[in-house]
């Protein structure tokens, strides 16, 4: 056994079982020994950052890693957006690099580069293996720091001659991945804290991020919230949120800057749970970058690595008891839309026609900026949105999420101009026959960019500053373009053509992509 058969069949035994890849010469040996592991399924990805993407997509879903196979340190360059975007997700990521062979380093080759410090800027763990006798060692730990908690990508740099080189083995986790621990032991103090300002029924509010915003501990914290009399905020921009008619209504905190400051003032206390305090995305000339009251107090019942279901526990000991009174999204959909075509039109039919246990990838920017509102009382759904704001995620997050829940239909809502960042993705759902419907919120401009030139106090933009966020020449032809890489497409220019190719796209297995032609809001 070589070194990289020791790593396929190691990340197998600790759980590990779909690998996203975009590899070169230095990771030939790794990718020679899938046909030792097929229950090891590989993933080919025409950039890496659609496979650094769809690992965080897979992530959000499961829970539990994806490997990603990246060339060496341009390789890891071309995937550092969304490894940055899945480090703000907090997604567990295995992310394995290939390197020159160790003798080989210092001769300063074309291809040479210092992948250790690319890795520190968007990993918890790096580390470049030493020994082919140690590499699945090496593996292992990978996989532990991935899962945390928190979950994060961890880096291992495997040089070609560790994989190439007899002496590789089979290491055996010490714990079971359904075994790992939930995380450390939360602090006492802070949770009292919180617990005496909620009884105080003063002016309180949950802001909720991460782990809090899905599953057992969402229902928790909205039952709290309930019994406390307290408002239920959530991040900006959540890395998974559970939606739909019966499930907790939380409101998001707003993008913009001055419209967050109005929806916290007032607040007394502010109780956060996975989340951290919010700031605005950018600085402003003249405007607040930290978002609360200057008078209100800030309690962190929860940090980064420790146990949240113990810590909401704790918290709800301290409140007093009740019936769980908390607001549920009522079930209703819009009507579908009629006439021209625009962002409100998309949204409404969206909503009518979103299936049950759908997920939605949401990169749709100003142009999506009505769909949560249209699919708030939609059967049950999960959204998945652009937690890092670095653009380029929305078809590689899909994508992800489509293998991890093969069952279930995934909707990519994606604004055309951040499309073409990671445009190649179409090629994978093609090739592996993913059920993702690809909406393209064809504004043809950089609108959210519109929007943030008016804001940064720039002065009175004209023609030559807007010409660069406008994307009107040449025009892009998504249909073609989807059609190039094999996935079926259609255009829609009026509200009724694009209602009918919504339904029959949800209708029909496999990818496809509508471009939903609407003017810009901005």
């Amino acid at each position: 056994m070589n070194g990289a058969q020791g790593v396929v069949s190691t990340l197998l035994e600790a759980g590990v079982d779909t690998c996203f890849m975009n590899p070169g010469t230095s990771e030939m040996h790794l990718v020679a020994a899938l046909d030792t592991a097929p229950k090891l399924r590989g993933v080919l990805a025409l950039f890496e950052g659609v496979a650094t993407g769809a690992a965080d997509g897979y992530a959000r879903i499961t829970g539990k890693p994806a490997a990603t196979l990246l060339h060496l340190g341009p390789g890891l360059g071309n995937g550092l957006a969304n490894l940055h975007n899945a480090r703000r997700a907090r997604s567990p990521i295995v992310n394995l690099v290939g390197d020159h062979a160790i003798a080989h380093q210092p001769l300063d080759a074309p291809l040479q580069s210092d992948i250790e410090t690319l890795a520190r800027n968007v990993s918890t763990f790096v580390r470049s293996a030493a020994t082919t006798e140690g590499l699945s060692g090496d593996v292992l730990d990978a996989v532990d720091a991935a899962y945390g908690p928190p979950g994060s990508v961890a880096t291992l740099i495997i040089p070609a001659d560790v994989s190439w080189n007899e002496g590789g083995v089979v290491a055996q986790p010490l714990v079971g991945t359904t075994q790992r621990g939930s995380g450390n032991r939360p602090d006492e103090a802070p949770i009292e804290a919180a617990g005496a300002a909620l009884r105080g029924r003063g002016r309180t509010a949950f802001l909720i991020g991460g782990r809090a915003c899905h599953g057992k501990a969402f229902q928790l914290v909205a039952a709290l919230a309930a019994r406390s009399g307290a408002r239920l905020l959530c991040e900006t921009f959540p890395a998974r949120l559970e939606r739909g008619a019966g499930q907790p209504t939380v409101e998001q905190i707003s993008y913009l800057g001055d419209f967050a400051v109005a929806q916290l003032s007032g607040l007394q206390h502010l109780v956060l749970v996975d989340a951290s305090s919010p700031v605005s995305f950018f600085a402003y000339p003249n405007k607040m970058s930290e978002l609360i009251p200057t008078d209100c107090v800030v309690h962190q019942v929860s940090k980064q690595g420790d146990d949240l279901l113990a810590a909401l526990e704790a918290l709800s000991s301290l409140i007093d008891s009740g019936e769980d009174t908390s607001s549920r999204a009522e079930t209703g959909r819009p009507d579908l839309p009629t006439g021209a075509l625009n962002a409100s039109g998309v949204a409404q039919a969206i909503g009518h026609l979103l299936p049950e246990g759908a997920i939605v990838s949401d990169e749709g920017n100003t142009g999506g900026i009505f769909v949560k509102g249209s699919t708030a009382g939609a059967p049950q759904h999960d959204w998945l949105s652009l937690t890092g704001g670095a653009i380029g995620q929305g078809l590689p997050v899909a994508l992800g999420a489509a293998i991890a829940a093969p069952d279930r239909p995934v909707i990519a809502l994606q604004a055309d101009g951040s499309a073409l960042y990671t445009a190649q993705a179409l090629w994978t759902m093609a090739r592996e026959g993913l059920n993702v419907t690809t909406i393209i919120l064809a504004n043809r401009s950089y609108a959210v960019l519109n929007m943030e030139l008016d804001q940064v106090g720039a002065g009175v933009p004209g023609p030559r500053a807007r010409a660069m966020l406008d994307l009107t020449d040449p025009t892009m032809d998504f249909v073609s373009l989807a059609k190039g890489f094999g996935v079926g497409a259609s255009r829609a220019e009026t509200a009724e053509a694009f209602s009918e190719q919504l339904r029959r796209a949800l209708a029909e297995p496999g990818p496809s992509l509508i471009e939903a032609v609407i003017p810009s809001l901005l």
